[in-house]
C-alpha cells in the first residue's frame, strides 16, 4: 500500500509543489516591500544607456564640419591588406 501511496505522491508533485511554491514566493515579495518601504521617488529621470550615448556623439560632432570629408582616391588602402592582397605580391 505504501508504494502505491508514493507513486501517486510521486506523479503528482508538480501539481502540489508549484502552487506551495507560488504561495510561498508571493508572502515573500509583499514581505519584503512592506519591511523595507516604499522606494524613494528619483529626482530625476535617469536616461537610458543608448540615450546617453547619442548624447555624447552628438555633442563629439558638434564643433566639426562634416563635409570635408578624405576622398577615395586619396586613401592608399580601403581594405585591411590580409583581405584583399593576401596572395598577391606586393606592389612596387
Amino acid at each position: 500500500m505504501w508504494s502505491v501511496l508514493w507513486a501517486a505522491l510521486r506523479s503528482k508533485a508538480p501539481y502540489v509543489t508549484f502552487p506551495v511554491a507560488f504561495v510561498v514566493g508571493l508572502v515573500g515579495y509583499h514581505l519584503e516591500r512592506v519591511l523595507r518601504g516604499d522606494p524613494a521617488p528619483a529626482a530625476e529621470e535617469e536616461r537610458s544607456i543608448s540615450e546617453q550615448r547619442e548624447e555624447r556623439k552628438l555633442q563629439e560632432i558638434a564643433g566639426k564640419d562634416l563635409t570635408k570629408v578624405v576622398s577615395l582616391k586619396d586613401k592608399l588602402e580601403f581594405a585591411p591588406r590580409a583581405v584583399l592582397n593576401r596572395n598577391r605580391p606586393e606592389k612596387s
